[in-house]
């Protein structure tokens, strides 16, 4: 019975696999993943070990992959058993042609550096089963051991969904201090003086350059200001703030001051904000990180401002 059961999530799981593979970008389906695999620590074993088995096909030659998924003659396969074909045969050919303790390196030791262009999001599957959602202009660096999974982030933002291995935690080092976690959903963002940290699932430890520790909950954030002095935790609205996977900015009762800093970092041209009143004006709405110029075409009708425009096409924000 429990083989059967086994069996069952097993084929559970590589359903979701193949669905994932299929819109690697549909935000709803990934939320629907996220619930599914809370149900049980099975559920996340199990997909996990397909994440990791497909990260294996890196050692197979693509002329035998598709060779090993070629399909009947007398009918054709769906794509997802296709799918699961090419799982089965990354197991055998890993294990029989290479060795299992080839690709279990490879697993356990990993490095490669990451960037995106500006305006560009990216995701990418990590040898553990780990996600990561990359926004513009990030650049991170990967280091995995056998004792650690280590990420530097040196400029941009990413968005982590960390497979749980409480033997090796997941550590994100950036300019201003260190987070660390073993298996959650979370978001780092390096600025120039500060880096901010949101938490959508699970817990995060957060250290800056001293001794002082916030621990982060769902829901919560917290930040490391240029000194290193690390914020109390505070409540975020973690899927606002994260909704650049999706292409949006979604603003809650923002200053303009905020909007303006955030927008800009969409934005090849400068966007400025006059300083005093105008700044701490307040917006609450949603807008596209592809076509910001939408922003500000909208906010003389609902904000007393107007856009100015300058010769070295820059563009700041006045009062009316």
């Amino acid at each position: 019975m429990k083989q059967h059961a086994t069996d069952s999530v097993r084929e559970q799981a590589a359903e979701w696999f193949a669905r994932v593979q299929d819109a690697p970008r549909d935000a709803g389906l990934q939320a629907q993943l996220d619930a599914w695999l809370a149900v049980d620590p099975l559920h996340r074993e199990e997909y996990q070990q397909l994440a990791r088995l497909w990260q294996a096909t890196d050692f197979i030659p693509r002329q035998r992959l598709e060779a090993l998924c070629q399909p009947e003659p007398v009918r054709q396969l769906p794509r997802r058993r296709l799918l699961h074909q090419a799982l089965a045969a990354s197991v055998a050919v890993v294990a029989l042609g290479l060795g299992w303790g080839g690709w279990k390196y490879q697993q356990l030791n990993h490095q490669d550096t990451l960037q995106t262009a500006f305006g560009e999001r990216r995701q990418v599957a990590l040898p553990d089963g780990s996600h990561l959602d990359l926004n513009g202009a990030t650049e991170l660096q990967v280091d995995f051991s056998p004792g650690r999974r280590h990420i530097v982030l040196r400029a941009g933002e990413a968005m982590f969904s960390v497979a749980h291995d409480s033997s090796r935690p997941f550590v994100v080092d950036t300019a201003q201090g260190r987070v660390t976690v073993t298996g959650t959903r979370f978001d780092v963002r390096q600025d120039p003086a500060a880096t901010r940290v949101a938490v959508e699932q699970g817990s995060v430890r957060v250290q800056g350059m001293g001794t002082a520790l916030a621990q982060l909950g769902a829901g919560q954030g917290s930040h490391i200001d240029e000194q290193g002095n690390v914020a109390a935790p505070y409540t975020v609205n973690a899927a606002a703030l994260t909704a650049w996977r999706q292409g949006k900015l979604v603003f809650d009762n923002a200053t303009l001051a905020e909007v303006v800093a955030e927008v800009s970092r969409y934005r090849t041209q400068p966007l400025r904000v006059a300083p005093g009143k105008v700044a701490q004006l307040r917006v609450s709405s949603t807008f596209s990180t592809d076509d910001t110029d939408a922003l500000l075409r909208a906010l003389p009708s609902i904000l007393p401002v107007a856009i100015k425009a300058h010769e070295d096409g820059s563009r700041e924000i006045i009062a009316k």
